[in-house]
């Protein structure tokens, strides 16, 4: 199936790329704002602050150090006050002093009702939580509601632009590090090398792993070595520490780790410095290295003809 480019419009209100942001595309009614926490008074004289909207709040959790999110909703209100007044509430509480930037999502027409906002609420909830990319604060599963199969058709084609939006302000919150498509390829499936699996064979472990444009996903399923040897570089060190969580007492990992490199992926799993581009192979043998030599020979194949 070809895949066609999107038309991304971004306007920064405020001049500069580290404040306000509004996101539309082409097409679409609806409108994606990254705000800074910082920046929320300046939305007072917004129309389409007073709308109903689906929120996302951001920030750095300070027990872990992690990243955090929170997804909430907001309805018309009495005072004519919508997303802006909930976020002004949230910036009161001392409970969610955690944040630092606001995803705002709604629509240049304030087309959302409480049912549209409710389903959007909980289907963004439901795939940040399945793309596990960060704690989600939510303390309780948002209610779904019920919408007719028109409208849910509807809402999917929104979500699906609203994640490209969101993407492109810069949070991959609603992306999986690997596409269900290519997860879902068999490991000997290697009819292109676009995200190829390789494994990694080392005495007692043995890791499955994929190139990804955030740089290498040591696969969940992965068994790693438990110690840590002397050798070891320190951003694989690091990274240990960091997903020693989700290691478990057999050392497997459960689930997908993104590391940002081949080398440090090799590391991470064999504990000690090792060649990667040659400890890297396809389930036919090919290592990294032939693979990524034979991409190259491709490429000026291309070219020169």
């Amino acid at each position: 199936m070809t895949t066609y480019g999107k038309n991304i419009n971004l306007f920064l209100l405020d001049s500069t790329p580290t404040g306000r942001i509004k996101c539309t595309l082409a097409n679409w009614t609806g409108v994606v704002y990254k705000i800074p926490r910082t920046d929320l008074e300046k939305c007072k004289s917004r129309e389409d602050f007073k709308n109903s909207a689906v929120y996302m709040l951001f920030g750095i959790s300070s027990d872990t150090n992690d990243p955090v999110a929170y997804i909430g909703q907001a309805g018309m209100r009495n005072i004519g006050e919508g997303i802006l007044n909930r976020l002004m509430e949230h910036k009161r509480s001392s409970a969610k002093d955690y944040w630092t930037d606001a995803i705002v999502i709604t629509t240049s027409n304030n087309s959302f009702g409480q049912t549209e906002i409710s389903y959007l609420e909980n289907k963004l909830y439901t795939i940040a939580k399945d793309v596990d990319r960060c704690i989600i604060k939510n303390s309780n599963m948002p209610t779904l509601g019920n919408v007719t199969e028109e409208k849910e058709s509807e809402l999917e084609e929104f979500i699906e632009f609203a994640r490209i939006a969101i993407g492109v302000l810069g949070y991959k919150i609603l992306e999986p590090y690997i596409e269900k498509q290519q997860e879902d390829k068999p490991v000997a499936l290697e009819s292109s090398t676009d995200n190829l699996r390789f494994e990694l064979l080392n005495r007692n472990t043995h890791a499955m792993g994929v190139r990804t444009s955030e740089g290498f996903v040591v696969l969940k399923g992965s068994s790693i070595k438990p110690t840590i040897s002397p050798s070891c570089p320190n951003n694989a060190r690091v990274s240990r520490e960091k997903y020693k969580s989700v290691i478990n007492s057999a050392s497997v990992l459960e689930k997908d780790v993104l590391l940002h490199s081949p080398a440090e992926a090799a590391c991470f799993v064999t504990g000690f410095s090792i060649n990667a581009r040659n400890a890297w192979k396809t389930s036919n043998g090919k290592t990294l290295n032939e693979v990524e030599a034979e991409e190259s020979r491709v490429y000026i194949d291309e070219v020169l003809i």
